[in-house]
């Protein structure tokens, strides 16, 4: 294997495939990177076996070959070097690479490509398309909610459920504190129906790889035949663009379990309807959340009704034996009861954070019940956030 390659090309696609580097394997091969030639372009391969990325970068290809290297070695001599091209030649009598750049030269050993396993593509599928901004925006407002990926005894509640309904796809989330759900039209409609749960960790490296996707091309999503993984592809931004890639494949183990049926989570009414500036609550939280760091995050949120003269408030307090208390008001439309209710303040700063309209509306009924957060505009078929309560400290 002989070739060049632009630096920042090569920092770009490595800083892609990295993170599916396993940190820990009993499988040296699996701490490697996989470069390797395809039609004059630089493939990157990486996989932990249960996500695997490839991504492929614009190269002067001399001779083809394929070869693994750590991964930690060659992201660090990479970024070290200047913004000039990387000559990268493979030395098939000791198994390494031998690496220029500027007045840099390396040799680093590898692993034989062929000991590297095989990480499927989105080849042969029949693909779904959506706009790589959208697909980045729902996965935003959903995963955040899903439980630790090392919670293995709720292994369903470490996915995002995806649910394809002719041209509806809904993404549900929850780690049994809170639940979030998004639904969204596809331009196209599902070839069937089918509801899979795909691990949160893959959509959000989904998320992340999208945002330096070409925003004008379709991010393609396929299921395998079996039904045991999901394929996204991802298009760059072309030929031209420094720090640019051309494609990306990532492929996901599906979790094989059981997701709870998060419609009856949602309540179906409330006593108290609660509209608020998105920015101006998000602050107040980000205050009151300093105070609540001792309390197990509990903010304290009483809802005022206003009146024809006076408007309606919602008062954040948070108590810290070491450190102080807070209280800060926002000004509010109340429609209803008043109500004094707990919540994580954490939980709270996450799902405004992720809103994007002004305003955000809290549905409530009792302190001892969730509540309800839904954007301004944004219909129950949109995004809809549930919160569980904590225990009032009075």
């Amino acid at each position: 294997m002989r070739l060049s390659v632009l630096q920042e090309n090569l920092a770009k696609g490595l800083s892609i495939v990295g993170r599916a580097v396993s940190a820990r394997s009993t499988l040296p091969v699996l701490s490697n990177i996989l470069l390797s030639t395809d039609e004059s372009r630089l493939k990157l391969a990486a996989t932990n076996l249960e996500v695997g990325v490839s991504c492929w970068l614009g190269a002067q290809v001399a001779d083809d070959g394929a070869i693994t290297l750590p991964a930690r070695l060659l992201t660090d001599w990479v970024n070290s070097m200047p913004l000039e091209k990387i000559d990268m030649e493979m030395v098939v009598r000791t198994m390494s690479i031998n690496l220029k750049c500027a007045r840099f030269e390396s040799n680093i050993k590898g692993i034989d490509a062929s000991e590297f396993p095989l990480i499927p593509t989105a080849d042969g599928e029949n693909p779904l398309g959506l706009p790589a901004a959208t697909l980045r925006k729902i996965i935003d407002q959903v995963a955040f909610a899903a439980a630790d990926a090392k919670d293995t005894s709720r292994p369903s509640l470490t996915g995002v459920l995806t649910r394809f309904e002719g041209d509806r796809l809904t993404l549900a989330a929850t780690d049994g504190y809170r639940l979030s759900v998004r639904r969204t039209v596809l331009p196209t409609p599902a070839p069937v129906d089918l509801s899979i749960i795909v691990p949160a960790r893959s959509l959000q490296e989904v998320s992340r790889i999208g945002g330096e996707a070409d925003a004008d091309k379709p991010l393609e999503i396929a299921v395998a035949e079996g039904r045991n993984q999901i394929l996204f592809r991802m298009t760059g931004k072309g030929e031209g663009e420094r720090g640019a890639f051309h494609q990306v494949d990532l492929v996901s183990q599906l979790i094989d379990a059981k997701f709870p049926d998060f419609n009856a989570i949602i309540p179906k009414s409330y006593t108290t309807r609660t509209v608020l500036d998105t920015a101006a609550l998000l602050r107040a939280l980000r205050v009151a959340s300093l105070f609540a760091r001792d309390a197990s995050d509990r903010v304290m949120v009483a809802i005022t009704p206003g009146s024809e003269t006076v408007p309606g408030q919602v008062t954040l307090k948070a108590t810290s034996a070491e450190a102080g208390d807070n209280v800060s008001e926002v000004d509010a439309l109340v429609e209803g009861n008043p109500l004094e209710i707990a919540f994580n303040a954490r939980y709270l700063i996450d799902v405004l954070s992720v809103i994007d309209t002004s305003q955000v509306v809290l549905e409530t009924t009792r302190p001892d019940r969730p509540g309800v957060f839904r954007p301004v505009g944004a219909g129950p078929e949109e995004f809809t956030h549930v919160i569980m309560p904590m225990q009032l400290n009075r």
